[in-house]
């Protein structure tokens, strides 16, 4: 399992390496580029599935209808 992240900013692209938490779903992350504070996606249980390089520890392991609530 992947533990590390690349975040990339929607609003101004700023990337930034992340380790992902195992015990929990990240619902928010506040952009250190620009400050923009991400949510989700529509369908997606946390910022690493939306904007992340890899998705969360949980859909790693058990695919995306492991989703974090």
């Amino acid at each position: 399992m992947q533990l590390q992240s690349t975040l990339t900013c929607p609003v101004c692209e700023h990337r930034s390496a992340e380790t992902m938490p195992t015990d929990a779903c990240q619902f928010f992350y506040d952009c250190t580029g620009c400050g923009t504070r991400l949510k989700p996606r529509a369908g997606d249980c946390c910022v690493f599935c939306s904007y992340g390089t890899v998705p969360c520890p949980p859909i790693q392991q058990n695919g995306k209808d492991a989703c974090c609530s």
